[in-house]
């Protein structure tokens, strides 16, 4: 007599990329919300530097940064033997990369700008401040990290269209974050309020991506 199968459990591969999606969602929030955007040029703007809001949000927005393409490795797994695999190995990778470079210069605006900007304060000299424009605005780390963010756009429409093909999650879940990953970059420019907003979608888009994962990982098994 057979014994009876036990059941199936669900892919821990796509669990666990459905997670590390869901947190960089709500990280990439937390680091809009909790930026103080004081003019920088100002004593003001320095304090700012060293405050608790600061090193928190960039510290965030890193820790997201590294979440993010462990999420497109997940799918990688989880499109393992498929066509699409390709595609979301593409997309880790170049996601990898691209968070890399960017990280690079996330790190000097958290480390770098909390020193400059607690002598400044301590001196009470906001001139001092011109230093922290001088390496935020230098051409190599400008160019490092717009590489960085044109690496981590390509690896969200990577990671979308291995979605899409997929045939398994709905072909839009990957979609609006793609979207809002290509504009990392000019989010920037907007207000603090359109930054506040950019970040409250990401968080909407990758909490969405996560529960598709999620539900297929069950559906799988």
């Amino acid at each position: 007599m057979s014994l009876p199968h036990a059941p199936a459990s669900p892919d821990p591969r796509a669990r666990m990329g459905a997670f590390a999606f869901g947190l960089a969602g709500l990280l990439f929030a937390l680091y809009e919300a909790a930026a103080p955007r004081a003019d920088q040029t100002t004593l003001e703007g320095a304090e700012s530097w060293t405050s608790v809001g600061w090193s928190v949000a960039h510290v965030a927005a890193i820790v997201a940064l590294i979440l993010v393409p462990l999420g497109y490795g997940a799918l990688r797994g989880f499109f393992e033997g498929t066509r699409n695999e390709k595609t979301a190995f593409l997309a880790a990778t170049v996601g990898y990369i691209g968070s890399a470079l960017t990280i690079s210069y996330y790190g000097a605006e958290v480390y770098g700008l909390k020193a400059i900007g607690a002598r400044a304060v301590a001196d009470g000299d906001a001139s001092l401040t011109e230093v922290g424009d001088a390496f935020r605005y230098d051409a190599t780390a400008m160019t490092v990290f717009a590489i960085g963010l044109a690496l981590i756009a390509v690896a969200a429409v990577l990671a979308a269209v291995a979605v899409w093909r997929s045939g398994v999650l709905n072909r839009w879940s990957a979609v609006p974050l793609a979207a809002l990953l290509v504009a990392m970059l000019p989010q920037y420019f907007l207000p603090h309020a359109g930054r506040i907003a950019w970040g409250a979608l990401v968080a909407v888009a990758a909490l969405w991506l996560a529960a598709e994962l999620w539900r297929a990982a069950g559906r799988k098994a």
